[in-house]
């Protein structure tokens, strides 16, 4: 997916330092017209391929959605009243342990559903886990208790999600942008699969 974007980028830069060469020699030439039409062809270059190149830095990170995936396996250990532990085992192998306050398990995610038109570049539906938090059981310990959020994403440079929903400009790119979230018991040892589909987040208790 990446791949292609990046090939794009470098196409259309290559194509835009071409004609701004092909500028310079119509401009030797003394052809104003000429230079006109190929500064501004180039600049088109230009922003098309400055345009794939953020869309690639966006969806770093990202990975692509076909089915539904394990987003990450959870082992949840209880620290006691109210608190727990939550150990996530990522695909690429990479493990993070957050410490929590509550008695359930609260996972969300970010979610880009592309148009159509832009699969054909090679960009599907692309998921990233965002954060996690403990949650209560009890509404009233919810409004009452300390709170824990902690972030799953990585930082970026470009964030495609928070982009789409400042600027209606990207909405021929993407059809949705959503929050998907799920959440379950955490009072008891455990272990889970995070799991991601079309529709969402869902999660499944794993046999001990």
């Amino acid at each position: 997916m990446q791949d292609n974007l990046w090939w794009m980028t470098l196409l259309f830069a290559v194509a835009g330092v071409a004609l701004l060469m092909a500028s310079w020699a119509a401009l030797r030439r003394r052809r104003p017209v000429r230079i006109s039409a190929r500064i501004m062809l180039a600049l088109v270059f230009f922003a098309a391929g400055t345009a794939c190149g953020a869309i690639a830095l966006g969806v770093k990170g990202y990975r692509a959605l076909t089915h539904e995936e394990v987003a990450a396996v959870v082992r949840i250990e209880p620290l006691g009243a109210l608190r727990f532990q939550a150990q996530f085992r990522f695909p690429d192998a990479s493990v993070a342990t957050y410490t929590l306050a509550g008695d359930e398990l609260y996972v969300d995610a970010h979610i880009l559903k592309w148009r159509p038109w832009v699969n054909v570049l090679g960009l599907n539906t692309v998921y990233e886990l965002d954060r996690v938090s403990g949650r209560y059981h009890d509404l009233e310990q919810e409004q009452r208790q300390p709170r824990t959020v902690l972030s799953l994403a990585p930082e970026r440079k470009v964030d495609l999600f928070g982009l789409r929903q400042r600027y209606a400009l990207l909405s021929p790119l993407l059809d949705a942008e959503y929050g998907s979230a799920t959440f379950t018991a955490a009072d008891n040892p455990a272990q889970y699969e995070i799991r991601v589909s079309a529709t969402g987040l869902l999660i499944r208790r794993m046999a001990q």
